[in-house]
This record gives C-alpha cells, sequence and structure tokens, in this order.
C-alpha cells in the first residue's frame, strides 16, 4: 500500500507534465539502458567466470585422479613383478627363511614399501618383512581375497592403530596426526587421527604348474606422504599453469583430516590435522558427490575440487583434493568489470550531459508556460511568459499565450467591475435583511418566552390548587390507613409504599413548575460556603445512585475560595449534575468532581466546579437546547426541568453552567459562582 502512493503520485505527475515526459524519452535510454547493460555484463561474466574455473579445477582433479590411480597400480605392478620374480621362487622351494626375508626386505625397500608378507594358500602370513605374528590370517581384505583366486590388484585401504601397532610400530606412529581445530568443521571430539590410509596390494604366487600356492601382500602409508601431493601439485600445476600470482594445492584427506597436503597453516608448517569444512564433508562424503566450486580452505578461498576416495570395501574413506586461491582471479575479474563499467559510465554520463544540453532548449519555453500558469493559479494575473530565447513552434506558441492572457485580463477586469457592483448592491440588501431577520427572531423568541412563561404560571397556579389538596387528602389517608389497620396492613405494604412515592412524585413535580415559573419566591437564605465540603455531603446523599452502577469516584478538590450562596440550592444544583452523570453511565464508569479557584486578571472571582462523567456524550445537536425548559434525552423519563431549573439558580447568583461533550467521550457540566453573589432575578413577565 505504501508503494503505491508514490508510484500513482509519480504517474499523475507523468501524465500532467510535457517536461517530464520530454526528460523521461531523453534519458529513458541512459537511465534503463546502463543499468540493465551493467547488469547483464555483470551477470553473463560472472557466469562465464563460475563456469571457466569449474571447468578448470574439474580438468585439474581429473589430472590428479590419473595420477593417483597410476601410483596405486604401480604399487600393485611392482608386487606382482617380485610376486612373478625367480629369486623369491627359488627361495619359497628352498624354504629358506633368511634368504626370503633378505629377498621381501630388499625388494620393499628398492620399490618404496612399508611391508611385505608371504601369505600360504589359506591367506596366514608365513613370512613378513617387518614383525608379524606367525600364522595371522590376511585374507578378510578384499584385495588378498581376489589374489588367493589369482587375480592381482592394488586398492586404496584403511588400518586402524591396532593394525598398524602389528605391522610395525613405527608405522603407527608415522601414522598418527594431531587433530588441528578449524572453522567451519564438522563437531568432532578426537584429538588425533591414528588411522592409516594405505595402498594396498597383492599378487598370486604360482608354482611351476600355474597353481596358487601364496600370496604377496605389500603396501605404502599414505599419511604424511609429502612426496605423494608434492608431485601431484607439481604435475597439476606446473609452472606458468596459473597466472595472475595464484597457488596451486593438492591434499589427502582421510576422512575430513588432511594427512598429506602441501597447504600452509602459517610460514611454511603444513596444514597437517586440519578439516575439511562441513558443507564440503557432508556434499561429498555423506552424499558421495564431486564438489566444484569455492570452498574455504584453511585460510582463505580456493577453487576446489574434492573427489571421494573409496577403499576395497566401496566404503567412502577419504577425499582426494585439488585447488587454487581463487583471490588473485577474483580480483582481476572485478577490476574488469569496474573498467568496463566506468568506461560505460562515462559514455552515459556525456551523452546524458549532451542529450540534457538540447532537451534544456526544447522545455524552456514549456517551463516558462508552466510557471506563468502556476503564477496565475496564485493570483498573479500579471505573470507573462516573455522571450523564451526560442523561434521554433514552442517559442512562437509562447508569444499566442501572452497575447490571450492579455484578452483574458481584459475581459477578467469587466467581469470583476461589473461583479464589484453587484456584490455592493447584494450586501446592502442582506444587511437589510438581516436586520429585519434579527428583530423577527428576537421578537418571536420573546413571544414563544412569554407564552411558555404564561401557561407555566396558568398551569403552575392550577396545578397548585387542583393537585396538592388531593395530594394533601390521599397522605392523610395514607397515614390513617397505616394507622387504623396496623399490622393488618403488612399485605400490603408495598403497595402502599408505592402510593406514598408517586404522591411524593407529584409533589416534586409540582414544586419544580412553581420553582421555574417563580424563582423569586424560592430563594433562600444565603451563606459562606466551602463547595468542596458541599460536593461531600452531596456524594453522601446520591451513594445509592453510585453503588447501584459501580460507579469510581475521583476527586480533585484544590479551590480554596469560599462563595455565598443558599446551601439547599447548591446541592439541588449539584446533585442533580451527579445523578445526570451517573445516569449516563449504565454500565459503570468514573465520575470526576473537580474544584479550583476562579481567578481573573490576577484576581480571584470565585469558583469553578466540575462534574465530569465517562459516558456516550451529548450529541452535537442537542447541546444548544441542554439548558431549555421540558428538553430532555431521557426517554419516558424526566421533565426537562432539572437543568433549567440549575441554569437559572446560578445565573440569578450571577454565576454560570456551561457543558462541554462529544459523542463517546463524556460530558463534563462545569458550575462557576463568585465570591460575592450578584443578583439577576430573571423577568416573568
Amino acid at each position: 500500500m505504501n508503494l503505491l502512493v508514490p508510484l500513482t503520485r509519480l504517474r499523475a505527475y507523468f501524465r500532467a507534465s510535457v517536461r517530464a515526459k520530454l526528460l523521461f524519452l531523453v534519458l529513458a535510454p541512459l537511465l534503463i539502458g546502463f543499468p540493465l547493460i551493467t547488469g547483464l555484463i555483470w551477470y553473463w561474466s560472472d557466469t562465464s567466470y563460475r563456469q571457466l574455473m569449474t571447468y578448470k579445477v574439474s580438468s585439474d582433479l581429473v589430472t590428479a585422479h590419473e595420477y593417483m590411480d597410476r601410483v596405486v597400480g604401480s604399487v600393485g605392478h611392482s608386487v606382482e613383478a617380485l610376486a612373478d620374480g625367480d629369486r623369491l621362487r627359488r627361495a619359497l622351494r628352498r624354504g629358506d627363511p633368511v634368504q626370503i626375508s633378505e629377498e621381501l626386505n630388499h625388494s620393499r625397500r628398492r620399490h618404496g614399501l612399508d611391508f611385505m608378507y608371504v601369505l600360504d594358500a589359506e591367506g596366514r602370513v608365513r613370512h613378513a618383512s617387518a614383525a608379524q605374528n606367525s600364522a595371522r590370517r590376511n585374507d578378510h581384505w578384499p584385495v588378498v581375497r581376489e589374489a588367493l583366486a589369482g587375480k592381482a590388484g592394488s586398492v586404496i585401504d584403511l588400518y586402524d592403530a591396532a593394525a598398524l601397532e602389528a605391522i610395525d610400530p613405527s608405522l603407527a606412529e608415522r601414522a598418527a596426526v594431531n587433530i588441528v581445530p578449524t572453522a567451519q568443521a564438522a563437531p568432532d571430539a578426537r584429538t588425533t587421527e591414528s588411522r592409516g590410509m594405505l595402498i594396498h596390494a597383492a599378487a598370486p604366487i604360482l608354482d611351476d604348474g600355474g597353481r596358487t600356492v601364496g600370496v604377496l601382500e605389500g603396501g605404502t602409508l599414505l599419511n604424511g606422504n609429502l612426496a605423494f601431493v608434492d608431485t601431484i601439485n607439481a604435475i597439476v600445476y606446473r609452472d606458468g599453469s596459473l597466472p595472475l600470482g595464484s597457488k596451486g594445492t593438492a591434499t589427502l584427506f582421510l576422512g575430513d583430516t588432511r594427512i598429506a597436503t602441501n597447504v600452509r597453516l602459517f610460514g611454511e608448517e603444513r596444514a597437517l590435522g586440519t578439516r575439511v569444512s562441513q558443507q564440503v564433508r557432508d556434499f561429498v562424503l555423506g552424499r558421495g558427490n564431486t564438489w566444484l566450486d569455492t570452498a574455504f580452505v584453511v585460510n582463505d578461498f580456493y577453487v576446489s575440487g574434492y573427489e571421494p576416495v573409496l577403499d576395497s570395501f566401496g566404503e567412502r574413506v577419504g577425499m582426494l583434493y585439488v585447488g587454487f586461491l581463487e583471490a588473485p582471479f577474483r580480483q582481476a575479474k572485478e577490476n574488469t568489470l569496474a573498467m568496463i563499467v566506468a568506461v560505460f559510465a562515462a559514455i552515459s554520463l556525456i551523452g546524458a550531459a549532451w542529450s540534457l544540453k538540447w532537451a534544456r532548449e526544447i522545455m524552456r519555453p514549456i517551463a516558462l508556460m508552466g510557471g506563468t500558469i502556476a503564477s496565475i493559479d496564485r493570483g498573479d494575473g500579471a505573470a507573462r511568459v516573455g522571450e523564451t530565447g526560442s523561434g521554433d513552434e514552442l517559442g512562437r506558441l509562447a508569444q499566442e499565450f501572452d497575447r490571450l492572457l492579455d484578452v483574458l485580463a481584459q475581459k477578467r477586469d469587466e467581469l470583476q467591475r461589473w461583479a464589484d457592483e453587484l456584490d455592493l448592491k447584494v450586501t446592502e440588501r442582506t444587511q437589510a435583511l438581516a436586520a429585519a431577520n434579527a428583530d423577527l427572531r428576537m421578537a418571536q423568541r420573546q413571544l414563544v418566552t412569554s407564552e411558555k412563561l404564561a401557561a407555566i404560571g396558568e398551569l403552575t397556579a392550577g396545578v397548585a390548587h387542583e393537585i396538592n389538596n388531593p395530594i394533601a387528602v390521599i397522605q392523610g389517608n395514607l397515614d390513617v390507613l397505616r394507622e387504623v389497620l396496623g399490622d393488618e396492613a403488612r399485605p400490603v405494604e408495598q403497595e402502599i409504599r408505592l402510593i406514598h412515592e408517586q404522591v411524593h412524585r407529584i409533589r416534586v413535580i409540582v414544586t419544580k413548575l412553581l420553582q421555574f415559573a417563580r424563582p423569586g419566591e424560592f430563594a433562600g437564605y444565603v451563606e459562606a460556603l466551602d463547595v468542596g465540603a458541599v460536593l461531600a455531603d452531596c456524594l453522601v446523599l446520591a451513594q445509592h445512585h453510585l453503588v447501584k452502577r459501580n460507579i469510581e469516584v475521583v476527586r480533585d478538590f484544590t479551590a480554596s475560595e469560599w462563595v455565598s450562596i443558599n446551601r439547599h440550592e447548591l446541592q439541588q444544583v449539584l446533585i442533580n449534575l451527579i445523578v445526570n452523570a451517573v445516569q449516563a453511565m449504565p454500565d459503570g464508569g468514573t465520575l470526576t468532581l473537580r474544584t479550583r479557584d476562579w481567578v481573573s486578571e490576577g484576581r480571584p472571582q470565585g469558583v469553578c466546579i466540575s462534574v465530569r462523567d465517562t459516558g456516550q456524550g451529548i450529541a452535537p445537536e442537542d447541546l444548544s437546547r441542554i439548558f431549555d425548559p421540558f428538553f430532555t434525552t431521557k426517554k419516558n423519563e424526566g421533565t426537562g426541568l432539572g437543568l433549567s431549573i440549575s441554569h437559572s439558580l446560578i445565573k440569578r447568583y450571577g454565576g454560570s453552567l456551561t457543558v462541554e461533550s462529544s459523542t463517546g467521550k463524556g460530558a463534563e457540566f462545569t458550575v462557576c459562582l463568585l465570591i460575592e453573589p450578584v443578583y439577576e432575578m430573571e423577568s416573568r413577565a
């Protein structure tokens, strides 16, 4: 919603402004085309850059994989050649253990192997190049089982610390790598990687008849084999293959731990024991995929290729990694793109400046005409376009526009003169009618008031004569009835009480009518009063109304001045206001009573009393009639005389009774009384 408002305003502005349309037509190719072309160039270059980096590292990983396969295969060929050699066969036929051991050790050193065994046809170790328990079975290895079946082979296998210790204690020490805490790696409580990754080879030993009489088993440890990864790095990233100062790296992982790498931790120390990030670990070891993307390697980002390494059981036991530093390539890419963007921006700015220069010449007459129209709208009838400096169609249009304005000004002056004359005549006539209407309304108001008061006087006299006597008879007979019946009147006690209340109500209504019609006859004794004390007494008298409707009373009595007024009349006014406020809150609410000193021009004048409720308030159309006699907002209740009588009583002492209200926010009646009353007796003629 918030976005639609500016768009709507912008659309309205373009619809109403030719200058905006022309400016948009001039700048649209630059404002839209330049960001669009820049974005496309950035996207295409970034996409091509990533594709190129991915293709490069993928090719490097293939080369590393082929070299590793060749190394694994070369170990197998070495073992197979020794198994087929005559010297080992002759030594085995003679059964000379010394000669067999010498032959195994000689061949192990010559081929760079870490151990060599001769197994019998059952897969048990019979001869070893290093300490090895005699008769131990090694046929649980798949490569050994295949050799017993007559097929030579070489694979990658993992040996735990105990198996390495059994082969040669030095082998277990070489294999152990301290795990270095690495950022972004998966959680791992281990501190040492004690397993070993070996190239494991086995070849059948055949007798003269071509039968398999044993197996020659050998292997070499890859943990800490720096020559292996350095050779991969030298083959894949030979000098000149990586421009821009980048450098290549190669690593062999056992699980997610680097056991052979040329990645530097700091200085010349290799990052052995550091671990790959959990994201790469889950992708390669967890799901068996090949990673070809940028990855964080130890301390920087490299364009990286990871592939899983499988053992002879088909399990993913490690990873082969190659990669090169990305920063030089990324910096070169960003510099090139920045240069392209800068060239485009310079061309666009020059084009925009040239376009704006021509657009300004076109828009100048339009701008001057627009400014002239705005000045005329603000009331400057003498505004004109003037000289535009343009001789084209727009310049001529501006000149014609000025001539049209001159003609319109002349016609407007004539119309204004006629309008002034007409306004003068209308004003004179209106004043005469207003004076006549004011006199008429005053006469009507006085007539209505006189008729009402006369009617009330007659009605009051009749009521006083015709109703008070029957009321006295009824009241007296009720008293006689109670005395005569005594306890026997209890069954109808409720009915008698209701009759008594209604008789009292009739008496109150008659009294109010008499008080309104002849207020001078009801004037009482005047005394100095503390309005706070009077209010407190009124609350006691109205307590049953407050409790019945669950009204909370808030008192704020700060007035210090006393006022002179009849106590009973003031109580009558305040109780009437309090009861009205309570009735305005049928579901409960807050009644706020406040007194304050009335000060005018730095001198104390009297006291103001406020009665505020939290009811529904008074409708605006009723506020002007709230103090009129017989006007009431209570349906089927009240006589409409309470507020009118209260208003008359307060006014008699020179005070005022006012009301402030708004629908839904309650009403506040304010009584202001003078310290010394100034009597104002209303005429009842």
